[in-house]
């Protein structure tokens, strides 16, 4: 709801690669240097602008939704938008960071504030923003349990460092949650399922747990469980994203953590209906990339 396409339009919100070309005086970045895009393109002038929190711009346009995106060879955005690529990652890997990871940080340590010896929970392992918050909060020494329908990519999240899982096809999230945490809870959810796990993601935090919120794939209309909400002294907050300051601090975190961004497959350019039918089946384990040469 809200949003409104001008069509024709290029698709791709996230993206990387080298810089070819650059108006005016820019003393950050350089012809051939490899970079990461930052696809929301703030006004720079609205009240949200001014104190740093671009990321609710009155006016944002993202790439891909409300400008042309990256699915091609050219893409034009202020160069404040542009970031130097972090070394050992090739062009898919740093693209995975612009939406996924940078949506990831947010919500894990601007609004969460996740600290080094909580607990956190992560639904629908296997999604880009779950993979990203995992290894986030991982690399930052957290605990992190993961819930998924698909018991593969339960084992493939353990393998990636999970301390536990809870197979949401056959178990009851919030029971396994406990289980799992001495019958505490966690103290911070990572959720952007929505209706169909909001229940269980509330009753899986411990008394002035916070869970935030970015998507909500399965209705975004759930029961609110007031009482629960307030007699537990619960927090809920939505996220969408992250500005360029928390960008920055990402790619350094990134680079000092060694961080490698989890690929499913990469597709050529001209393979872009076969690489969006792989996210439509649901199976794929991280991020569906295209290749443009």
């Amino acid at each position: 709801a809200g949003i409104t396409h001008q069509l024709p339009q290029i698709m791709g919100v996230d993206g990387a690669g080298e810089v070819v070309a650059l108006v005016g005086d820019e003393p950050l970045l350089r012809v051939g240097q490899p970079v990461v895009l930052h696809p929301g393109i703030g006004c720079g002038r609205c009240e949200f602008c001014l104190r740093g929190d671009d990321v609710l711009c009155t006016t944002m346009k993202l790439l891909g939704e409300h400008r042309d995106g990256t699915f091609a060879e050219f893409v034009s955005l202020p160069a404040r938008n542009v970031f130097a690529r972090p070394p050992g990652l090739d062009a898919a890997q740093a693209a995975a960071l612009g939406v996924n990871h940078l949506t990831a940080w947010r919500m894990l340590f601007t609004q969460a504030r996740l600290q080094a010896h909580e607990t956190v929970l992560v639904f629908g392992i296997g999604g880009g923003v779950s993979l990203a918050a995992l290894q986030l909060a991982k690399a930052a020494g957290a605990r992190v349990l993961v819930t998924s329908r698909d018991a593969g990519k339960l084992q493939q999240a353990l393998a990636l460092g999970a301390d536990g899982a809870v197979h949401s096809a056959t178990q009851d999230i919030a029971r396994g949650v406990l289980d799992l945490t001495g019958g505490r809870g966690v103290d911070v959810v990572i959720e952007n399922v929505g209706a169909a796990v909001w229940s269980a993601a509330l009753k899986s935090l411990v008394r002035g747990g916070r869970l935030v919120t970015c998507g909500a794939t399965s209705g975004d209309q759930p029961g609110a469980d007031l009482r629960r909400l307030f007699i537990r002294q619960l927090r809920v907050m939505g996220s969408t994203l992250g500005t360029l300051a928390e960008f920055g601090d990402l790619l350094q975190f990134v680079a000092r953590h060694r961080l490698q961004p989890v690929i499913d497959s990469r597709h050529a350019l001209g393979e872009a209906h076969a690489a969006l039918s792989r996210l439509e089946s649901g199976h794929q384990f991280g991020k569906v990339a295209l290749t443009i040469d």
